[in-house]
């Protein structure tokens, strides 16, 4: 199995591209600049610009890596890398909308991940509020899943005119 290489430089660089791209003055509803609470004992969909998405317990969006390998962590990340993609771990409950035998578990760096459809699920660090999407298409490698377990490959829309900042922006 071929084994993915991401940089700690490469991931500063998506960050600071995903920040870029989020413009300043729209709250994203976290205060404060912490992360999102994760409540990982389910995984279920959500209603987002991209369609049906995979969210864990408390609404926050789970990601896919798509050079990992179906049910094995082949991603090559280090502790920087990490806190910025933290792994989903344990295994959860299906929550509605997701088929239950899709959900599973790997092993990465001694912690239980949680899989879907095969698939590490990942967080993106930058999410900070419920329906966040921050991390969707970074490096054409990171992306939401649907329901089925599929990446969605589609472009988050720009966010609204109206002031609110649009869908986590």
């Amino acid at each position: 199995m071929r084994r993915s290489r991401i940089t700690v430089a490469g991931f500063a660089l998506a960050a600071a591209l995903a920040l870029a791209g989020c413009g300043g003055g729209g709250g994203d509803g976290a205060g404060g600049g912490t992360s999102a609470a994760t409540d990982t004992s389910t995984v279920r969909t959500s209603e987002s610009p991209l369609g049906d998405i995979l969210v864990d317990g408390s609404g926050r969006t789970l990601y896919l890596f798509t050079e990992d390998g179906e049910n094995t962590n082949s991603m090559d990340c280090d502790a920087a890398c990490l806190k910025l993609w933290p792994p989903m771990e344990g295994k959860p409950e299906a929550g509605p909308g997701v088929d239950a035998n899709l959900i599973g578990t790997t092993k990465g760096d001694g912690e239980t991940q949680a899989t879907y459809a095969g698939h590490p699920l990942y967080y993106y660090a930058e999410d900070r509020a419920e329906g966040d999407l921050k991390g969707q298409g970074i490096d054409r490698i990171w992306y939401v899943l649907d329901a089925g377990g599929k990446a969605v490959t589609g472009a988050v829309p720009p966010a609204d005119d109206n002031g609110t900042g649009g869908y986590g922006y």
